[in-house]
């Protein structure tokens, strides 16, 4: 199911004496974030005043957020983005909504686990799926990973012999 809104990001720290933070993404690069206008802080929606990328990190101002003081108060919050506001290529999806899918063989139609985390190695994403055994799924389209959809609750996979033992 597709999810109103996608952890984002967390206040890591304070750069400067202006109240502006560091914000380390946790899914997509910081160059991505840099690209809202509004975040979501504790549930409520806050317009930037500023935000640009510094050190792989987003370096945000936030209105009412003044001075260092203010600014480390925020530290070890998460910042959130409202999903209808993120434009990702046809076929890719957020880590988050993938999490708790049902998988199932491609093949066979057969249900065989749930898709329980989500692994990134330099070169693709790994899914972990939980079954009768929990095993590995490479995130490679076409090759292993068949079809999403998310208003179903369902991954489709292709199942190579020995992959589910």
């Amino acid at each position: 199911m597709r999810q109103e809104s996608i952890q984002a990001g967390k206040i890591v720290g304070v750069h400067g004496i202006r109240g502006e933070l560091k914000v380390q993404p946790l899914e997509e690069d910081a160059e991505f974030l840099a690209g809202f206008g509004t975040f979501l802080l504790e549930g409520k929606p806050v317009k930037a005043a500023a935000c640009r990328v510094h050190k792989n990190q987003l370096l945000l101002k936030l209105p009412g957020v003044e001075d260092r003081t203010a600014a480390e108060a925020l530290r070890g919050k998460l910042l959130y983005i409202r999903r209808a506001d993120a434009e990702l290529p046809e076929g890719e999806y957020f880590d988050q909504e993938l999490l708790g899918l049902d998988v199932y063989n491609g093949e066979t139609g057969e249900c065989i686990g749930e898709l329980t985390a989500v692994e990134h190695y330099p070169a693709s994403k790994v899914y972990t799926v939980r079954g009768v055994k929990e095993f590995m799924v490479p995130a490679v389209k076409d090759a292993f990973i068949l079809g999403v959809d998310l208003e179903n609750n369902r991954m489709d996979i292709r199942v190579w012999e020995g992959m589910t033992e």
